[in-house]
């Protein structure tokens, strides 16, 4: 079943932002830099398990409506979900990558325009390796 949670919040200034929500919630801040493709810190929360990302495009306007946290829900296979969702009407936002010794991640839109995304956990996932 497909189920597990993994937050992330997509930012400007990612010094900023995790300042921010360091003295908001007293969340640690640690950069993951293990060939990611991104500029990515994982957020250490003593709860559900999260990462700060610089945003990968322009912020809407406040008045365009919700600008939030984008979701990740853990999958059994990542490409037959990925396949459901792109059937669904989804399209694809960031193309699948891996987290080296981690997982498989990639993002999407939904029909209504909202980003989340899926991982498949994968300790044998590496940078330059085509999983299929």
């Amino acid at each position: 079943m497909n189920g597990h949670i993994y937050f992330e919040i997509h930012c400007d200034d990612p010094v900023r932002a995790s300042d921010f929500y360091s003295s908001v919630f007293g969340w640690r801040f640690e950069t993951a830099q293990e060939n990611i493709p991104i500029e990515y810190w994982r957020i250490l929360t003593g709860g559900t398990a999260g990462g700060l990302m610089k945003r990968q495009a322009n912020s809407p306007p406040a008045e365009y409506g919700a600008n939030a946290f984008v979701c990740s829900i853990e999958v059994e296979n990542f490409d037959r979900t990925s396949d459901k969702i792109l059937g669904g009407g989804g399209n694809v936002a960031l193309p699948k990558f891996a987290v080296p010794e981690v997982c498989w991640q990639g993002y999407f839109t939904d029909t209504e325009g909202n980003t989340f995304g899926i991982f498949q956990v994968d300790k044998n996932a590496h940078i330059n390796q085509v999983e299929g």
